[in-house]
C-alpha cells in the first residue's frame, strides 16, 4: 500500500491527498512536520534530503515534491482523461501546473504566511498589498480563462487543476479584497462539488494562525 508522510494542514501534502483520493489510491498517511515533527531524524532525511514534506513511498519508488508526486500519480493510477495520452495534451497540462508553481501559488503561500503563520502584530501591510495584488493579477487571468472552458485545461478534469484549484480555499477564506471573479467562482464551486476536494483541501487552518 502506498505511504504518504505530511500532515494535513500542509498545502502541499493537501494536493497529494486529492489526487490519491480523485484517483482512488489505497494508502496510508503518516503525520509529519510542523508539530509532529520528525523532519530530520536520519530515516526521513533518506528519503527526502531536503527534510520537507510531502514524501510518498509507492513499492519500490520514494518520491519527495508535491507536484511532481501528482504527475506520478496521475501517470501511473489515471491514463485516460486525468493523464491524456496525447503528448500535446498532456503538454497543455503540464505549463499550467509549471504556471501554478511559479506564479499563483507562490503569491498565495505568501500570502498566507503574511497573514495567517505571522501574528497581527508583526504584520508587513506593504508585502500584503503587493501579494494581494498579485495574486488578484494571477486569478483574474484565470477568470478570462475560465470564460471558455470549465477548467484551466480545457474540457475535462485533470491532474492540472490539482495545484492550481487547491489554492482558491485559502485565497477564498483570507480576509482580503478581491476583484469581481465570476469564472474562478464558478470554478471555485465545481471544486467544491467533488468529495475529495472537500474533504482533502477544505481543511481548516486555525491551528496554523498565529497570535
Amino acid at each position: 500500500m502506498l505511504t504518504i508522510w505530511g500532515r494535513t494542514t500542509s498545502f502541499n501534502v493537501q494536493k497529494v491527498m486529492w489526487a490519491l483520493a480523485e484517483l482512488g489510491v489505497p494508502h496510508k498517511r503518516i503525520d509529519a512536520g510542523w508539530k509532529f515533527g520528525g523532519l530530520d531524524t536520519p530515516e526521513f532525511k533518506a528519503m527526502s534530503p531536503h527534510g520537507l514534506v510531502p514524501v510518498i513511498k509507492d513499492g519500490d519508488l520514494v518520491m519527495w515534491e508535491s507536484n511532481a508526486i501528482v504527475r506520478y500519480l496521475a501517470a501511473k493510477y489515471g491514463a485516460g482523461s486525468f493523464w491524456p495520452a496525447d503528448p500535446a495534451a498532456r503538454a497543455n497540462v503540464d505549463q499550467w501546473m509549471e504556471w501554478a508553481q511559479t506564479k499563483l501559488q507562490l503569491d498565495v503561500i505568501d500570502l498566507f504566511v503574511a497573514m495567517i503563520r505571522t501574528p497581527p502584530a508583526r504584520w508587513n501591510k506593504s508585502l500584503i498589498e503587493a501579494k494581494t495584488i498579485a495574486a488578484n493579477k494571477n486569478y483574474t487571468l484565470a477568470d478570462g480563462i475560465l470564460a471558455t472552458r470549465p477548467f484551466l485545461s480545457g474540457p475535462e478534469f485533470t491532474y492540472a487543476e490539482i495545484p492550481l484549484a487547491a489554492t482558491l480555499y485559502r485565497y477564498f477564506t483570507l480576509e482580503i479584497e478581491r476583484p469581481k471573479l465570476p469564472n474562478v467562482e464558478a470554478w471555485y464551486a465545481r471544486m467544491q462539488e467533488r468529495p475529495a476536494y472537500r474533504e482533502h483541501v477544505m481543511v481548516s487552518y486555525e491551528d496554523l494562525r498565529a497570535n
